[in-house]
């Protein structure tokens, strides 16, 4: 497996995948790596694709400098995942690379609208455009390919598809359905903080994702059952809502057809996420 740091490395070794017929796959990962990752990997190999997997925690995203100082780093257990999982190449750029006038902001940035200030957005102003700029960075650097994404932080998937679509470039986005433990948990970096009540206490967010699919009625039913479910495990509510897969807004209760349940809670101090398809309109 090649390590690369440097950024014209980076961009060199794509470009000389692709000039001998080979699909670039990035993984955009902040480390931490888990089976949700590998997962990715995995689905990318599936398509023969060479697969370039990238560490960088981008601190442009963090509202809150304690969160950034508290998210897991742990270079040595990703580089033997990386390792096990397949990846051909892992790129771990430096801060200075990535953002070198931080702390100071970068004077040129990606802004998504009005999707993303919905729900994380809401909560978290200017977030998603950090998290587009920082893939709008990794986009232009790894060059024509396809990009893997999970589907657990599903609002960051749909903002990687709109910049991608408004900006035309040239990136395949594939998102790959989330991954989840045994016990039903939505795989994360962040589980790792909760403890063993925590953790059974978290629980209830899959659970309501289940208890809306199985149901019928329309969408203010569903989101009456997720708000019940988590507040019956007494998980903070952060959010519920039932919403149209592209653009996240609300589904009304004369809507028929595909949607998303969104799901966010605080437990133990943890933000968790979770989501799941659903049908509303009928079964």
């Amino acid at each position: 497996m090649l390590k690369i740091s440097d950024l014209d490395e980076w961009r060199t070794y794509a470009n000389q995948l692709r000039s001998s017929g080979a699909t670039v796959a990035l993984v955009p990962t902040m480390g931490a790596l888990h089976e949700g990752h590998v997962a990715l990997v995995r689905a990318a190999k599936d398509r023969g694709d060479v697969v370039m997997l990238s560490v960088f925690v981008n601190p442009l995203q963090f509202d809150d400098s304690g969160d950034l100082e508290r998210y897991p780093r742990t270079p040595e257990h990703d580089l033997a995942v990386a390792l096990a999982s397949g990846v051909d190449c892992l790129v771990e750029p430096s801060l200075g690379a990535m953002w070198p006038r931080y702390p100071a902001p970068t004077s040129t940035t990606v802004s998504v609208g009005p999707l993303g200030a919905l729900f994380e957005g809401a909560q978290r102003p200017g977030h998603f455009d950090a998290v587009a700029t920082v893939v709008t960075k990794l986009f232009a650097l790894t060059g024509p390919s396809r990009a893997y994404f999970g589907e657990k932080d599903y609002q960051q998937l749909a903002v990687v598809r709109q910049v991608v679509r408004d900006l035309a470039l040239d990136v395949e986005v594939v998102g790959c359905a989330v991954v989840r433990d045994d016990d039903g948990l939505a795989l994360s970096s962040r589980n790792r903080r909760l403890s063993g009540e925590g953790r059974s206490r978290a629980l209830a967010l899959s659970r309501a994702l289940t208890r809306a699919r199985d149901a019928t009625g329309p969408a203010s039913t569903r989101r009456a059952l997720l708000r019940e479910t988590l507040e019956e495990s007494d998980v903070e509510v952060g959010y519920v809502d039932v919403v149209d897969p592209v653009t996240l807004l609300p589904c009304d209760d004369g809507a028929s057809g595909v949607a998303r349940a969104l799901v966010a809670g605080v437990v133990e101090g943890v933000r968790l996420l979770d989501n799941a398809p659903l049908t509303v309109g009928g079964r």
